[in-house]
């Protein structure tokens, strides 16, 4: 990837601007004199050139207090005039190219990489690489998202304890740094990066999660709310999940079990039960996937791998970034947000940024997701108008304005919203129920609405819904845009919808699902999607490369999954009973987004995404363990009267629901 954008030296200053930069100002301190790199880059491979130009590289094997020694990297500037602050990434993806005479060669991608953005080698940082424990070129043992330990032993470690150990070093012997650390990380670098602000080092001053994963069955990359994302794990621990048998300095991503493979859904619906994987192609060599069949509900094992109970009393700054269109980590965005918002002094700078992006999109400078356009980089506006300022003023003393509580962006208008608090003040809480004839409204059931207050659907895992029209392999974020006509015109997808908005209508805060349902089964799935319907004559997009027709499109706006064993409990399943009407609550996230005048509000009900999530047997059993004859059709159905009605609840900031 290569950026196309131009960053002058100018280009701090009016990022600024744009914050309005207008907050108490501090002296400047001799970290922070002016731009290291007196020059504009017009694409990355003028970045790689300049950071072999300016940097001097150094190779660190940094012991921790059990005697392991943890491979380190630092780029430190050449010019000796000043001191610098450290940016430290911690990592499990390896920190080619490896070696102190090894630079990054022109044709690879250094933002988001070497650095979160070109600005920090052109205003001069330290940047700082580790292997975590175990992997690559770092001694000891790797565990998948390691569990962090209150109250310590001597000698007893995690990734918190790494952390502090490894800043304690740099700040002690990397040449010319100014004695303050930033930490930052995207996605499993993002779980590292919140880690080190749990007991955090005194010299660590700021800290940057990016979609960090955060809590894996309710969540975020394994589950959500309890059901299994498929072939995200597959592909991703396919590869990631093998051992490593010795200190290595080549990151691996081979993938040998789909070679031949061009239909994800047939391949998947193929192996049969999810129990099949292990013994058809993994045969005990990922240990990571055992573990996660191994331990069906949200036990012990699985609670330890959550730290949102330990993100008090946090000292440093904490900017947290995700994306709307986040595939992988949006659940863990906002809970990390929140629990350190939760948790920490009124007093602690907590902010958070949501942005229209996918994984990690904020690095680079993509104007669409799928067939939907923003009409602008919101990558480049968001590094220099909102990371890089945050890290100058925490990591130099920069005069610089906090930014904003919640820097959102509003799909639909296409605009970027400063709030002082996430939800924004004054959002309401609104349900729009589910009528007969397909209706969605802002009025609840009536009596006597119709004769049989339900609607109902057969549910057949041998013929699961599509997550989407394309049978990838990998997980492609774009169906998280995608036009969903392919799914509501399926017998077993339920479909309600307003009429034409007369005004603008915009959400900004959680969704939440109240489905009152029955099932012939003993479990089930209820998977709950909001899709903005456009009207027929909507303009295509222009430019429009992917060869979009918008007239009548479906967009996903946001979709969740339940498995509804877990609707009372994720520790405790209880199975349906069949017949009786039953509540299931879910979570569907987050959103900013407007439905424009003369667009719908479209809401719909299945009970399978598949391959994205596994199948649901629809019998109450420890699926990992199933067995194919537990596979059984079932119907449900979802109930709409005054007694039982089904609601999707909204937040919102402007207009009203119809």
């Amino acid at each position: 990837m290569s950026s196309r954008a131009v960053f002058a030296c100018s280009a701090f200053a009016a990022a600024c601007a744009l914050l309005g930069a207008c907050g108490e100002p501090r002296a400047p301190d001799r970290a922070h004199a002016g731009p290291l790199v007196k020059r504009a880059f017009e694409d990355e491979s003028q970045v790689a050139v300049a950071l072999r130009e300016h940097y001097t590289k150094y190779e660190y094997r940094i012991p921790m207090r059990d005697g392991v020694h943890l491979y380190t990297l630092a780029y430190v500037p050449k010019d000796a005039s000043r001191t610098y602050p450290i940016m430290l990434k911690r990592t499990p993806y390896g920190v080619a190219p490896y070696g102190p005479d090894n630079f990054p060669p022109k044709s690879s991608r250094v933002q988001g990489r070497i650095a979160p953005s070109v600005g920090f080698i052109r205003e001069g940082y330290i940047l700082v690489h580790q292997d975590v424990r175990g992997r690559l070129m770092s001694e000891g043992t790797f565990v998948d998202m390691r569990p962090h330990v209150p109250g310590k032993a001597k000698g007893q470690t995690d990734e918190s304890s790494d952390a502090w150990d490894t800043i304690d070093f740099l700040v002690k012997n990397v040449p010319q740094n100014n004695g303050r650390v930033g930490a930052w990380g995207i996605s499993y670098d993002g779980f590292y990066a919140a880690h080190a602000a749990i007991d955090a080092h005194p010299a660590l001053k700021a800290v940057s999660p990016q979609a960090p994963v955060t809590e894996c069955f309710i969540g975020d990359d394994v589950h959500h709310n309890g059901a299994f994302f498929l072939a995200d794990n597959f592909g991703f621990y396919a590869s990631f999940g093998k051992a490593r048998p010795r200190l290595t300095r080549k990151m691996v991503w081979e993938n040998t079990f789909t070679e031949d493979v061009s239909d994800a859904y047939d391949f998947f619906l193929s192996l049969g039960p999810i129990a099949n994987i292990d013994a058809k192609l993994f045969k005990g060599e990922i240990p990571f996937w055992s573990e996660i069949m191994a331990h069906g509900d949200r036990d012990a094992w699985w609670q330890s791998r959550d730290p949102r109970p330990y993100f008090r009393d946090v000292k440093p700054a904490i900017l947290t970034v995700g994306g709307w269109f986040d595939a992988e980590d949006l659940w863990g965005t906002l809970a990390t947000y929140r629990a350190f918002e939760a948790q920490s002094s009124k007093e602690a700078e907590n902010v958070l940024v949501m942005g229209p992006w996918s994984h990690g999109g904020w690095v680079r400078d993509k104007e669409r997701q799928g067939d939907i356009t923003f009409g602008q980089k919101t990558g480049a506006w968001y590094r220099e108008a909102v990371e890089l300022p945050f890290f100058e003023r925490h990591l130099k003393n920069a005069a610089i304005a906090a930014p904003a509580e919640a820097t959102i962006f509003e799909t639909g208008t296409n605009t970027w919203q400063r709030y002082p608090t996430w939800p924004p003040p004054g959002a309401k809480r609104q349900p729009m129920y589910l009528h007969a004839g397909g209706r969605l409204s802002a009025a609840p059931p009536s009596p006597n609405e119709d004769a049989a207050g339900a609607d109902a659907w057969i549910s057949d895992p041998a013929k699961p819904v599509p997550y989407t029209a394309r049978p990838l392999l990998e997980i492609d974020a774009d169906y998280m845009t995608e036009d969903q006509r392919f799914a509501g015109r399926r017998p077993d997808v339920m479909v309600y919808a307003t009429g034409d908005l007369t005004s603008d209508v915009t959400l900004a805060g959680p969704l939440e699902a109240a489905l009152w349902v029955t099932t012939t089964g003993t479990d089930a799935d209820f998977v709950v999607k909001l899709v903005d319907v456009y009207p027929q004559d909507h303009a295509d997009p222009d430019p429009n490369p992917t060869g979009a027709r918008l007239g009548g499109y479906q967009q996903l706006v946001r979709a969740e999954i339940m498995r509804g064993k877990y609707r009372n409990s994720f520790e405790r399943p209880e199975p349906f009973k069949p017949g009786e009407p039953t509540l299931v609550k879910l979570a569907v996230s987050d959103t900013s987004h407007t439905f424009r005048t003369g667009h719908r509000i479209m809401v719909q009900i299945q009970s399978s995404w598949f391959p994205l999530v596994d199948r649901n047997p629809q019998t109450f059993t420890d699926i990992y363990k199933a067995k194919e004859s537990d596979f059984r059709a079932a119907t449900h159905h979802v109930l709409r009267t005054p007694a039982h009605p089904s609601s999707l609840a909204m937040t919102i900031v402007r207009g009203a629901l119809p």
